[in-house]
């Protein structure tokens, strides 16, 4: 692709040896792509409190790999994104229909979804195949899935320019939400359907064990100090793609993984935000 050429010749340009290599060209492009719509959808998480809805998202892309393997395809991302749209669904569709708290359908999904995806993968020994999925492997990000993750991101940024408002509303107060005639079922369904593609989609990258923490830690960092929802979200932007960055370049020279060294500099951030915070209040 022609704009991938022109990406490839741009950091060319600069003197490091990272830049030499094609893989890390890749990556940091996924990475440019991808993180911005961490943060957008990662503060709606925050202030929905939908820390462990993700964590239950990301994992039920066993159940997705297992459906898939049952099934015959090749690759099982179209199985792990109907089962996480699916979920995502049922999710909102009990909430609503029952009394029980969010925590404790999660909870049932969560033993569920794991146990399933668990008990088919394991059959005959097969479950150690799939264990790249748990750590992924930003460094094998292909020009094609860089395609998706830039289409990704344009859903993103359409589904915020037109619901962000609703969707914040109905975080802040869903009777007031309701009172506005906004459509607050319909609102929570299409974000979480939206959070499970970009979920499911960008599970590769990061893999199924830390990628709830790259939707939490930069919004959480951001929540800390920022004075309104315009800095909050500006500063959770910000925050994720300079830990994306930085954490794919220190685990280049240090030899490390590249997912979880992201998620250490968005943990540093964090922790910087809420000294910060603290300070502040003193």
């Amino acid at each position: 692709m022609a704009i991938i050429e022109i990406w490839y010749r741009l950091l060319g340009i600069f003197p490091f040896s990272w830049t030499h290599y094609v893989f890390m060209k890749n990556a940091l492009l996924a990475i440019l792509l991808v993180t911005p719509c961490f943060a957008l959808l990662g503060t709606m998480v925050v202030n929905n409190r939908m820390a462990f809805f993700t964590d239950v998202l990301g994992h039920s892309a066993l159940t997705g790999i297992a459906i898939g393997v049952l099934l015959g395809f090749h690759d099982p991302t179209l199985p792990m994104l109907a089962v996480a749209v699916l979920l995502a669904v049922a999710v909102n569709l009990l909430k609503n229909a029952t009394k029980a708290s969010a925590d404790t359908i999660l909870g049932v999904f969560f033993a569920f979804i794991i146990a399933l995806g668990i008990v088919i993968l394991s059959r005959q020994g097969g479950f150690v195949k799939y264990t790249g999925y748990l750590i992924g492997d930003i460094l094998a990000v292909s020009p094609r899935q860089i395609a998706w993750f830039f289409l990704i991101g344009m859903v993103v940024l359409v589904y915020w320019y037109s619901a962000g408002n609703a969707m914040l509303l109905t975080s802040v107060n869903t009777s007031l939400a309701r009172s506005r005639m906004v459509n607050t079922f319909l609102i929570e369904t299409s974000f979480t359907i939206l959070l499970a593609l970009v979920v499911i989609i960008s599970i590769r990258l990061v893999g199924i064990l830390i990628i709830n923490s790259l939707l939490v830690l930069p919004a959480a960092a951001s929540r800390n100090f920022a004075r309104n929802v315009h800095t909050y979200t500006l500063w959770a932007v910000i925050i994720s793609i300079f830990s994306g960055i930085a954490g794919l370049i220190a685990s280049y020279y240090w030899g490390t993984a590249s997912g979880a060294t992201i998620v250490l500099f968005a943990a540093g951030c964090y922790g910087i935000s809420a000294l910060l915070a603290r300070w502040r209040k003193q």
